[in-house]
C-alpha cells in the first residue's frame, strides 16, 4: 500500500497535529508524546552523521539547541515585555489618536506590521495583542487575533531582520533587496485579511469613543519595553551582519532581551505571573519545532512559484526554519516570495508560527483549530491574494 512509502517520521508528526486539531485543551500533552515517540523511533532506526542511538541524538541536540534556546527565551522574555507595556497605561492613550470605527482597528493591525519589520515578529504580536485587549476591553474577536498574527508575520516577510527565515537567508548571502519585494504581496495580504477582521471585530466589540480625560502613562515601563526592543535590535544587526558566524553558536537574541529585563528589574519588577503560562506556550513550540527537525526531509520539488506557493500551505502546520533551510542549500528560488510564502503562510494555523504561539496564551481559544479556521478564514484569503499579486506585479526571478 502507499502507506508504507511514507517514512515513519511523518506519520507520527501527521499523528501528532491531528492530535493538536482534536484535543486542543491538551495541546502540550499530545505534542510531548508525539516528540517522544518520533524519539524513540529515531533512537531505535536513524543515524546522525554516522552515530547512531544515544550518541546520534546528542549530536542532534547540539546542532539545534541554540535555536531551541533562542525561541524559549523570547517567548519567555517577550512576555514579560507585553506586560510591561500594559501595566504603562500607553493603551489606554491610544482611543485618542485612532481612527473611529473600524478603521482604528485596521490602524492597530498597520502599527503591528510596521513593529514587525524592524522587531521580531514575536514582540510586534504580543504588542499587539496587549494594545487590543486594553482597547476592546478584553472582548478581541479570534479572527481579529489571527489578523494581529498575520500582520505581525506579514511585516516581518520583507526584512532581514524581521523574521527568523528572512534573517536565515541573509546569513546564507541573499541581500536585503532581494526579499523586499515580499511587501508587495504582504501589503496586499494586510489591507485582504485586515478588513475583515476589522469589521468583525468592530461589531463584536467597538472602539471606545474618544475621551479627554487625561491618562497619566508609567514612562518608566515605556522606557523599559523601548530599551528591549533597541537592544534586540541592535543585537540582531550587529550578529548577523558583522559576526555571522556567531549566530549559530550562542542565543545572543534571546539572552538579550532577558539582560535588560533583569537589569531593569529593580526600577520597575516585571509581573513573574505572566511567566508559567508563557513557558507552557513556548514548551509547546518547541515541541513541534524540535519534532520537525526530525524528518527525513532530504530536498525539496524543484524549485519554481508552484512550489513556493506550497511551501507556505505546508508552513502552516511544518516548522518553515527547516524549509527554508532546505530551500536555500537548493537554491533557485525568488527569495522575496519564498520569503512572504514561509512567512505569512504560518499564519494560517495558530501553531503554524511562534507569533501565533505567543498570542494564544493571552487568548486561549485560539488554541482550537477548527475555531481559528472558522473565524480566521480570512487569513487564508489574504496569502493566497498576495502571492498573486506578487506574481502579477513582478513575476517570479529565481537567484
Amino acid at each position: 500500500m502507499w502507506i508504507t512509502a511514507v517514512p515513519v517520521e511523518f506519520i507520527l508528526f501527521g499523528a501528532t497535529l491531528l492530535g493538536i486539531a482534536i484535543f486542543h485543551r491538551h495541546t502540550l500533552a499530545v505534542a510531548l508524546a508525539g516528540l517522544a515517540l518520533i524519539v524513540v523511533h529515531y533512537l531505535r532506526c536513524a543515524c546522525v552523521r554516522g552515530q547512531s542511538g544515544l550518541a546520534g541524538l546528542w549530536s542532534h541536540l547540539q546542532s539545534e539547541w541554540v535555536l531551541l534556546a533562542n525561541l524559549l527565551l523570547l517567548l519567555t522574555g517577550f512576555a514579560l515585555l507585553a506586560r510591561h507595556f500594559e501595566q504603562s497605561r500607553a493603551p489606554l492613550a491610544l482611543p485618542a489618536i485612532l481612527p473611529q470605527g473600524w478603521k482604528g482597528g485596521f490602524a492597530l493591525l498597520a502599527v503591528v506590521f510596521v513593529l514587525s519589520a524592524f522587531l521580531d515578529n514575536i514582540a510586534a504580536a504580543l504588542i499587539g495583542g496587549a494594545l487590543a485587549h486594553h482597547l476592546f476591553r478584553g472582548r478581541v474577536h479570534l479572527g481579529y487575533v489571527a489578523a494581529i498574527v498575520a500582520a505581525a508575520n506579514a511585516g516581518g516577510a520583507g526584512s532581514v531582520i524581521g523574521d527568523t527565515t528572512t534573517t536565515m537567508m541573509w546569513i546564507s548571502g541573499v541581500r536585503p533587496r532581494e526579499v523586499l519585494h515580499a511587501y508587495v504581496a504582504a501589503v496586499v495580504a494586510l489591507v485582504v485579511c485586515g478588513v475583515p477582521a476589522s469589521l468583525r471585530q468592530q461589531r463584536h466589540s467597538p472602539l471606545p469613543r474618544t475621551e479627554h480625560e487625561r491618562v497619566r502613562v508609567d514612562t518608566l515601563r515605556i522606557g523599559i519595553v523601548v530599551a528591549v526592543l533597541a537592544v534586540v535590535f541592535a543585537v540582531n544587526v550587529l550578529i548577523n551582519w558583522r559576526h555571522s558566524h556567531w549566530s549559530a553558536r550562542f542565543p545572543f537574541l534571546g539572552m538579550s532581551v532577558w539582560l535588560v529585563l533583569l537589569v531593569a528589574a529593580p526600577l520597575r519588577r516585571p509581573d513573574w505571573t505572566v511567566l508559567p503560562g508563557a513557558f507552557k506556550g513556548s514548551l509547546f513550540l518547541l515541541a513541534l519545532v524540535l519534532a520537525a527537525t526530525f524528518m527525513p526531509v532530504g530536498a525539496l520539488p524543484a524549485a519554481s512559484w508552484q512550489t513556493a506557493l506550497g511551501l507556505g500551505f505546508v508552513s502552516a502546520v511544518f516548522d518553515n526554519i527547516p524549509l527554508t533551510t532546505l530551500a536555500l542549500r537548493q537554491g533557485g528560488y525568488d527569495w522575496g516570495v519564498l520569503a512572504y510564502a514561509v512567512g505569512f503562510g504560518g499564519s494560517m494555523l495558530w501553531f503554524g508560527s511562534s507569533a501565533g504561539v505567543a498570542l494564544v496564551n493571552q487568548f486561549p481559544e485560539g488554541k482550537s483549530v477548527w475555531a481559528w479556521l472558522r473565524q480566521g478564514w480570512h487569513v487564508i484569503l489574504a496569502y493566497v491574494a498576495g502571492f498573486a499579486a506578487v506574481m502579477a506585479v513582478l513575476g517570479w526571478h529565481p537567484r
